[in-house]
């Protein structure tokens, strides 16, 4: 089985994510939990618990960024790509039902962020596009039954509607009700982290 797609953009900013958390947020949640735990009785400190709780987040996205990064491959845009629907392309697409449009890039699962105008090259949406060109048509299998939908425009210039991505703060939202269980690193994975990202800036830096 192949390595997941992402594109270009999509792991810079999960680049840029993990150099924030990493670098700025997690230093700066340690030492507000360092601070709190030293008022005292920590049964009753809001301040200790809620930190405590966003420094065992920060931990689990690390690891996952860490580890979802070395199993990303990269794709690059390529001229040859132009005038049909590949990886990374921004897609204009028609209803043949009611004439809806919908306007669509198709990207990796890992770079969504949350955004309505981006499909995982997975989605069936995505794979009925695929290799189409300018007013070809694409069937669309869905829970509701088959769809049929036209291809108006195809580029890999970023076109205005586009919504640009998320600041990283976002991937650390969570619903405030829901218990999730988090294990914050030890020092020895915190020395191994390190050692590898600075090999990483040594590697960026060349």
């Amino acid at each position: 089985m192949g390595k997941p797609f992402i594109t270009r953009e999509g792991y810079d900013q999960l680049h840029k994510e993990l150099n924030y958390l990493w670098e700025v947020k997690r230093p700066e949640i340690t030492q507000k939990v360092s601070w709190a735990a030293s008022l005292g009785d920590r049964s009753e400190n809001a301040d200790y618990h809620y930190n405590k709780r966003l420094l065992g987040q920060i931990d689990r996205r690390i690891r996952y960024l860490r580890h979802c990064m070395n199993d990303l491959q990269v794709i690059e845009y390529n001229k040859q790509q132009e005038g049909r629907v590949f990886f990374g392309a921004y897609v204009e697409i028609e209803s043949d039902d009611d004439s809806s449009k919908l306007q669509i890039r198709i990207v990796g699962s890992d770079e969504i962020f949350g955004r309505s105008n981006c499909i995982s090259v997975d989605a069936p949406m995505a794979r009925a596009l695929l290799g189409k060109s300018v007013d070809d048509d694409a069937e669309v299998v869905t829970p509701h039954g088959k769809r049929l939908w036209y291809v108006n425009k195809i580029t890999y210039q970023k076109p205005e509607w586009f919504e640009e991505q998320p600041i990283v703060e976002n991937s650390l939202a969570s619903d405030d009700n829901e218990e999730v269980v988090v294990e914050e690193m030890s020092e020895e994975e915190q020395k191994k982290i390190e050692q590898e990202y600075l090999k990483t800036l040594v590697h960026e830096n060349e």
